[in-house]
């Protein structure tokens, strides 16, 4: 009974306490939910000059969405896509707290432009509005807006070249700093009124520049910091001259090979893309003081371990060199006897001075070496494709030339020796060469030459590119 009697006890003060700790709560807030808004615009159809770019050419308004917060927190984010897209490349603007913003023509027109479309054309353009809370909670979409806009030609930020033409030059080209350039292989393809583009060969660690003329030297496009990081894949570009901000060389890639190049004067921008780098091959020796990094080199255009590619040796020396996969010893190949590469083995050696057409292959693991000197034979009335026409070295320019006189129609290779054996020829109308490639000046292959007095310069110094200049 004494235990029965502790345990009410204790049971009825337990009960007092829970009874003690209760406290009245009243009925908590109910919010309500906020509406999509109901956009309206100033306009519908635009069609705006371009003297008036900077004027307001669209105002958009909505409606109060009424969310149970404070309202100058609200965002709202306008969305701008072309019709039928569903909004999946749209364009978005935020504002925060107002229920309205406007629109220059310049920034719709711009808008537009970006999209890629053409210019004095009318598009139908989507809008409408996402509100939401400020943390984005409650995300409503609004009623869609139907415009149409005619887009305009803005004035281009830097200048198109009057001529109507654009080349390539400098020292990531494959003639150099040498003024006029090789053409066609340095010569840009007008695309429209202010876009050029060309796939070219560079040379990596170079620079270069753009001209308006081929040969002249007046005029110029550049870019304003050629060390700025990143500038050699693209950026701004100018004019170059007086006191123009934009009078530095165009940085190159940092690797050997093909890029398409894509010059944009209504933006004032480049663009250069990569088509696929080269293997390169050092050859050093006693004829430039054995040094890897700043010897002539071989090129595989597919990297694929065949190398190609003209060394000149002048007289003097023990006329020894080695074969270097990398600008240092690191990967050195000697001969191994026999015409084999070999990593251990010994110097190589040219028989003597003269211009060397050098042939390896580090996965077959052999190499050659044959002297040459060019000629140019054709349909031409002082070859008719049985005399060649002797050409000459130039050490400065690395390059050989001749002159001849053609007639309309007429046709012509590269060759070395005299021989069919090492024969360059054209191929795909591109102003490179290849071996065993296509007459020159094959009207259905690549391009007729003019009848008259040319003078035909060979360009066989760049790492395994080779083109050629008809002037």
């Amino acid at each position: 009974m004494k235990n029965i009697f502790k345990l009410l006890t204790f049971g009825f003060l337990a009960t007092i306490f829970f009874v003690a700790c209760e406290k009245k709560v009243g009925d908590l807030p109910v919010y309500s939910n906020g509406t999509a808004v109901t956009l309206a615009a100033s306009a519908t159809t635009i069609a705006p000059a371009v003297a008036d770019s900077d004027k307001v050419a669209l105002t958009l308004t909505w409606s109060n969405p009424n969310y149970s917060v404070d309202s100058s927190t609200v965002k709202y984010v306008i969305e701008i896509d072309s019709t039928g897209r569903n909004f999946a490349k749209e364009t978005t603007t935020t504002v925060i707290g107002t229920r309205s913003a406007s629109f220059t023509a310049k920034q719709i027109n711009n808008i537009l432009l970006n999209y890629g479309f053409a210019y004095n054309t009318a598009y139908n353009i989507d809008v409408r509005i996402t509100s939401s809370q400020g943390n984005n909670n409650e995300q409503l979409k609004s009623n869609t807006i139907v415009i149409n806009f005619k887009t305009y030609l803005v004035p281009p930020k830097v200048a198109p070249p009057a001529s109507g033409k654009l080349f390539l030059v400098g020292s990531a080209t494959a003639s150099g700093w040498s003024n006029p350039v090789a053409v066609p292989s340095q010569q840009f393809t007008k695309l429209d009124n202010t876009t050029y583009q060309g796939t070219f060969f560079l040379i990596g660690g170079n620079q270069y520049l753009l001209l308006p003329v081929n040969g002249d030297w007046s005029n110029k496009y550049a870019v304003a910091d050629g060390t700025l990081a990143g500038l050699s894949a693209g950026g701004d570009f100018g004019y170059n001259g007086g006191n123009n901000a934009f009078n530095s060389n165009f940085p190159g890639p940092a690797k050997t090979g093909m890029y398409t190049i894509r010059v944009d004067f209504q933006k004032g921008k480049f663009t250069v893309t990569p088509v696929g780098t080269w293997g390169l091959m050092y050859v050093p020796g006693d004829y430039q003081g054995w040094t890897p990094a700043t010897a002539p080199t071989l090129g595989s255009p597919k990297n694929d371990g065949s190398f190609d590619g003209y060394v000149n040796i002048p007289s003097g020396g023990t006329y020894q060199f080695k074969l270097n996969t990398t600008p240092d010893w690191s990967n050195s190949f000697g001969d191994g006897g026999g015409g084999t590469l070999s990593s251990s083995g010994g110097n190589m050696q040219f028989p003597g001075a003269g211009y060397y057409r050098i042939v390896a292959n580090t996965t077959a693991k052999t190499w050659s070496a044959t002297k040459t000197t060019w000629s140019l034979i054709g349909s031409f009335a002082a070859s008719n494709w049985s005399t060649d026409i002797p050409m000459t070295y130039d050490a400065g320019s690395n390059t050989w030339s001749a002159t001849i006189t053609t007639a309309a129609g007429d046709q012509f290779k590269f060759r070395a020796n005299s021989d069919w054996g090492i024969n360059l020829g054209e191929t795909n109308n591109t102003g490179s060469l290849s071996y065993n490639g296509d007459n020159i000046g094959d009207a259905s292959k690549n391009y007729a030459i003019p009848a008259g007095s040319h003078k035909v310069t060979l360009y066989l110094g760049s790492s395994g590119y080779y083109t050629y200049y008809v002037q």
